[in-house]
């Protein structure tokens, strides 16, 4: 298990003093023109992809032979501070150099689906490494003798054989005998709640008082509660008391005190803690990551993680707070309006338009195409614009699909020590071919000629 590093209240400081809006799949407005672009993000730690660390190997069956895959433990660093330990729940699909992560809830991921999520959460919280005595996980599985490489092989596969339903068998027999133990004794267990979140992640009304609330969602004892810097004057952060906060707990509700006569306008506030993230918490890539192979928790550092709120406010009119999640059951993307005011809150999404009444919301359900890159773009009257972009990742291949190919053989064919591979391991195998084809696939589902044949020639000079 990883140990804390023992830094978090400076570490915090200074990724608040460091951070301005954190991105949170939300935005309100004022009802002027705005056209920035955002993602759907929930909140949560944000983290890097440093490659396969300590790992085995594992057989993979498939309807186009056996390949032999890297299997075990990813590392992930958090932005601002903190390390994750992550397996894969996504075999078939590669990860990508450097890719940029999200902590999401499972209806976000591809685990949304899967009635074995509660049992790969089971061996998370059973095996290597939250069970770090290697000897009595041995004598437990009948394993014989495991290693921190073995334990992670056989961890992985265990899970593989739950998230992707893959045909997979671990090549050292100890790895596979703990694969068989964990499989076998798994149960369902529930989703572990998010290291940090705001709801809603946006709010509006009329000037003249606290709108809100908003509330803090956490698993840390406390959580450091920053304005924006171009807050305007006079509007402040309180509590349910009215008084101003600086810091809030769990289930903690947050207001925007707005006085009177405050010019129309819109302001956020920044939500950031030093925790350990849940075990179980699934992890999706962002940004142009957003295809990268989806990951699970197994272990944490005390890391920094962040949620923003956002609040637009007016004298009168219609005064919309606007959100977006995805939603991998409706197959699209949740958006969500809020009218706060006092006449209808009237646009246009996806080619439709919509009207909601002042003091009632709405959600629609843009569909969105799987692995499909979305920019979903709300407009209303009086130059109101609001995109919200990003990927829908929320399904595997499933059994008998081909793993994802590998880029580098040095990298899977092991190391000394706890296994760290001087290059970033994905699951599969080491031809060049599947590589290329791999690449390929993707760029299509991206779009474009010129986009295909200049991403090709950067990820495969030779070709």
């Amino acid at each position: 298990m990883l140990s804390m590093k023992g830094r978090g209240a400076a570490r915090l400081a200074a990724a608040v003093v460091a951070s301005g809006l954190v991105a949170a799949g939300a935005i309100a407005t004022a009802g002027t023109a705005v056209a920035d672009d955002t993602t759907t993000s929930n909140g949560g730690a944000t983290a890097t992809l440093e490659g396969l660390k300590t790992f085995d190997q594992a057989v993979v069956h498939g309807t186009g032979g056996d390949q032999r895959v890297g299997a075990g433990l990813f590392e992930m660093s958090v932005d601002n501070g903190g390390t994750l330990q992550t397996y894969c729940i996504d075999i078939h699909n590669p990860t990508q150099q450097q890719a940029r992560y999200q902590e999401v809830p499972w209806s976000a991921s591809s685990l949304h689906d899967n009635a074995d999520a509660g049992k790969i959460r089971w061996i998370l919280q059973n095996s290597y490494p939250q069970v770090n005595d290697l000897a009595a996980l041995a004598a437990k599985s009948g394993a014989g003798s495991l290693t921190e490489k073995t334990a992670a092989a056989g961890t992985q596969v265990a899970i593989w054989r739950f998230s992707d339903h893959a045909k997979v068998d671990a090549v050292d027999p100890a790895a596979e005998k703990l694969a068989a133990y964990l499989e076998k004794s798994a149960q369902n267990v529930g989703e572990p709640k998010a290291s940090l979140t705001l709801d809603p992640p946006a709010v509006s009304g009329k000037s003249g008082g606290k709108l809100g609330p908003v509330t803090v969602h956490t698993n840390a004892d406390s959580v450091t509660i920053s304005p924006a810097a171009d807050v305007p004057s006079g509007v402040k952060v309180v509590g349910k008391d009215g008084k101003p906060v600086t810091s809030a707990t769990d289930g903690s509700q947050l207001f925007f005190d707005v006085p009177k006569g405050t010019k129309d306008g819109s302001t956020s506030l920044t939500a950031q803690a030093a925790t350990k993230v849940p075990v179980g918490r699934a992890f999706t890539g962002i940004g142009e990551h957003a295809r990268s192979q989806t990951q699970i928790l197994a272990g944490s550092s005390e890391s920094t993680v962040s949620a923003a709120a956002t609040v637009s406010w007016k004298k009168q009119g219609a005064i919309p707070a606007i959100t977006a999640r995805k939603d991998c059951a409706k197959g699209g993307v949740d958006v969500t309006a809020t009218n706060k005011g006092d006449e209808a809150f009237r646009f246009r999404l996806a080619g439709k338009d919509y009207s909601v009444a002042p003091g009632a919301s709405r959600t629609v359900t843009v569909p969105v195409g799987e692995k499909q890159g979305y920019q979903i773009t709300i407009t209303g009257a009086g130059g109101f614009k609001k995109t919200f972009s990003g990927v829908l990742n929320c399904k595997t291949v499933g059994n008998g699909g081909t793993p994802s190919p590998h880029p580098s053989p040095a990298s899977v064919g092991g190391t000394t020590g706890g296994g760290h591979g001087h290059d970033l391991a994905e699951t599969g195998s080491s031809s060049a071919t599947p590589v290329i084809a791999g690449v390929a696939a993707v760029l299509v589902v991206v779009g474009g000629a010129a986009v295909f044949f200049l991403r090709k020639k950067k990820s495969n000079p030779s070709a």
